[in-house]
Parts: structure tokens; sequence; C-alpha cells
């Protein structure tokens, strides 16, 4: 199944998709929220079967769409996790070596949304990332364990400050990390080991991979997470990106689709973008000045 978080009314709501049609699943909310995003207090009930789902409210298109987790508790990212993107960044560690780092969670943004880079004199790259929803609380979770405790996988973008501040901080502007948008469930995605992520830039393909090709896969990585901090239901964690990282700029629109999960497409915008106050910008991670050949030269998805 497919779910996804909307902008209704003046307020966010949580459907599912029956091909083009969209039920609003408020009814199956607790009266008693804890949280506002409902999307959080979905996963939390679980995620209702077709039968239940399609039996709600259809609501009129076209769709808006809200960040799929509007207020996740945290968003969990792994660093340099495909070897071709250690390689272009000259990195000499990897996920193995490195562990995870966070984000911040107002860092999210809808499918269709615009990413507001904040300064006039920093570089900021575009990396395209497979992401998952906990939709069980867990610690030490063993990697044979993992399935029970994922809600399912969507498409993230992971916008990125080049330099030698904290990853944390280079990545938690507000508007860096689009998600959705859709909320797809293990069972429809299928072998994770067989789909294609693709990220393009104006229509010009960046980064093409196999989610075969992680380092650490879904199972081991989410494992490890659980192994530091207890994981619950609404948490984001997004798996690394591949090589083809580049530079972005005002007016530019990105596109992430992976197989099996859907498509993400966000635009970029400076207005309102200052000088940069921290002076990280000569150092850090060195990304290439030239885009790393794809494997395969496609066209516009």
């Amino acid at each position: 199944m497919r779910f996804a978080s909307l902008i209704h009314e003046g307020r966010t709501i949580v459907t599912a998709l029956d091909g083009d049609r969209l039920h609003d699943l408020s009814g199956l909310l607790p009266q008693d929220r804890t949280s506002t995003d409902p999307m959080v207090e979905l996963l939390r009930v679980g995620l209702p079967d077709e039968q239940t789902a399609f039996a709600q409210p259809e609501l009129p298109g076209p769709p808006v769409y809200a960040p799929l987790v509007s207020q996740p508790g945290k968003v969990i990212a792994a660093p340099v996790n495909y070897r071709d993107h250690q390689e272009e960044m000259q990195q000499i560690g990897n996920v193995s070596a490195l562990g995870f780092f966070l984000m911040s969670p107002s860092s999210v943004a809808p499918h269709g949304g615009v990413v507001r880079l904040p300064y006039t004199d920093r570089r900021f790259d575009q990396e395209g990332e497979l992401a998952l929803l906990i939709g069980k609380d867990g610690r030490d979770i063993a990697p044979d364990r993992i399935a029970e405790h994922i809600a399912g996988y969507t498409c993230l973008i992971d916008m990125t400050m080049r330099g030698g501040e904290d990853r944390s901080t280079r990545k938690s502007f507000d508007t860096f990390t689009p998600i959705g948008p859709h909320l797809v469930t293990p069972d429809e995605v299928g072998d994770l080991g067989t789909i294609t992520l693709r990220t393009w830039v104006n229509g010009e393909i960046r980064q093409d991979a196999d989610i075969a090709d992680l380092i650490w896969d879904v199972p081991r990585f989410v494992s490890y997470v659980s192994s530091v901090t207890k994981l619950l239901a609404g948490d984001v964690i997004t798996t690394g990106t591949p090589a083809g990282v580049g530079t972005v700029a005002d007016g530019d629109e990105v596109t992430v689709t992976i197989e099996r999960v859907g498509t993400l497409e966000v635009s970029v915008s400076t207005v309102g973008a200052l000088p940069c106050p921290t002076g990280g910008a000569g150092s850090g991670p060195k990304p290439p000045e030239t885009l790393t050949p794809v494997r395969q030269r496609r066209t516009t998805p």
C-alpha cells in the first residue's frame, strides 16, 4: 500500500492511495493524540489494511503534499554508504568507521516544495537517497528482526552545504530534507536488492545506482542504529547517497526516482540568502569539481 501526508482545508492529514483515489484516514487516528503529526499517530496505532483504508472518505484532488512526516522524532543518516561516493569524495572512512549522524527534524520538506539555500557564498549539493520510516518502537534489534519495525520506504533528498562544519550543521537547514511523496509498504517494494535509485537536476542525470551497492544494507544499518538509540515510530532513517553529487543553484529542479518507491521533486531558491557567518568553506570533505560520470547516460525521467 501507499500512504501520503497532504494539506487539506488548512490542516495536515494522512491518506491512503487506491490508484488515483485518496482516502482520508483521520477517522482512524486516536482522539487522545500525543502528536500533531497524523503520520506519526497512524504509525503508532498501526497502518490499516486495504479494506479498512479504502472504506474511509474519499478526498477530491489534486493533492497538495505535506512532508511525509512533518514532526519526526529523529532523522538518522548514513555517512558514506556507497563505495563510489567514498571514492568521489576522497574519504578514508565510510559508514563502517563513521556510524551515523543526525539531522534536524525541522529540516523536512514536501514533494513539490522549495529548498531554500541560506547563503550566497557557499557550495550546496544534491544527494538522492532511499529512506525508511520506523513503524514500531525498538532497541537492540537483530538484523533478522528489522522487517518487523519498518513501516515502509520513501525517497529523500539530503541537501548538503560543503565545508568543515559538522555534518549535522551542514545538512540541517530548514527545507534541506525533502521526503516523500509516498510511504510504500515493504510488501509492495519487494527485494531492495533489485531496485535502482536515480537523481536528475534540470533533466540531466547525476546519480544512477543499485540499492544493492550499499556498504551496510538496510538491516545491518538499522540494527546498528538501534544499538545506539531507541527507535520510535515516525523516526526517519536514510541510507546514504551514491556517487554523482553536484552543485545546485537558484532555479534548479531536482528529481529523485526509486523503482517501486516513487518520484520526489523539488525546486531550489536563493531568495533571502545572506553571506555565511561560519568559516568552514575551505575545509572538510572535498566534493568533485566536475560531475562523476554515471554508468549510463539517461534522459529526463
